[in-house]
């Protein structure tokens, strides 16, 4: 296990948030100059990058975890960007993570990539407030078991419930993914569970992932619960000065924080 004072975060991340002016400021979105230098041609161009992006992703998967992500989709549980999971793999192997929380619902294509980025070793915690999801991550565990000796559990319960719970500085990374309720549950406990130099990865940050999404932040009239809480989590990390962040165009969005 990787002591407080060795976890790599720091050595390997630096991340520093702006923090000047109102959050109104902060975000003030597009003028319309900005409108018009990002003409049609630019959106297309983004477009298709995102697409090449994530086609390449998915190709690029082993045929177990496509085989995982068609039958959970199947069962009605939506899986995140390809291209994201793929990213937490990558992070996971440059810091050296050995000890993880998974906060989800039903992540399955995360769960398999993390235990790959693990490499055998390490342990992972996944916490989901489904009982159906946490069946779909045990049968995963169940999978793998022969071919890992990762230590892997999977927790039915509430990201507010469990996560008081663990003990404090003892994780390298939280990873946060699917439901409302588990963004600002994880955060606020996010600080007295990481080791210093940790950091928490939320996916999803631009709340596109759902099928049924309004266009998430990117809609000021969308209001459905995981856009308020979205917006609630960034106003919070941008007023806290005891955190770093970046939020970055990987997949549907994702915010990275460490605590200082």
């Amino acid at each position: 296990m990787i002591s407080r004072k060795s976890c790599p975060f720091s050595a390997v991340i630096s991340f520093k948030a702006h923090r000047t002016g109102s959050a109104a400021t902060r975000h003030p979105g597009p003028t319309p100059l900005e409108y018009d230098i990002m003409n049609k041609t630019s959106y297309t161009n983004l477009s298709k990058a995102w697409e090449f992006i994530e086609s390449r992703a998915v190709d690029e998967q082993r045929s177990y975890l496509q085989e995982i992500r068609s039958k959970v989709e199947s069962q009605g549980h939506e899986q995140g960007s390809a291209a994201q999971a793929s990213f937490l793999n990558t992070l996971i192997r440059l810091v050296g993570a050995r000890s993880i929380i998974l906060v989800g619902t039903a992540a399955a294509v995360e769960t398999v990539q993390i235990i790959d980025a693990l490499q055998g070793g390490g342990q992972l915690t996944v916490v989901d407030s489904s009982s159906d999801g946490a069946a779909v991550i045990r049968a995963i565990f169940n999978d793998l078991d022969d071919e890992s000796d990762t230590r892997m559990r999977a927790v039915n319960a509430s990201a507010g419930v469990f996560l008081p719970r663990l003990n404090a500085e003892d994780y390298d990374l939280i990873i946060v993914t699917g439901d409302a309720s588990n963004y600002l549950a994880s955060y606020q406990q996010s600080s007295r569970l990481l080791k210093q130099g940790g950091a928490t990865v939320f996916t999803d940050m631009l709340g596109f992932q759902a099928s049924d999404s309004q266009g998430g932040l990117l809609n000021p009239v969308d209001r459905d619960a995981k856009t308020l809480e979205l917006r609630k989590l960034l106003s919070m990390v941008d007023d806290d000065e005891t955190t770093d962040s970046t939020l970055i165009p990987i997949g549907t969005g994702m915010l990275i924080a460490t605590h200082h």
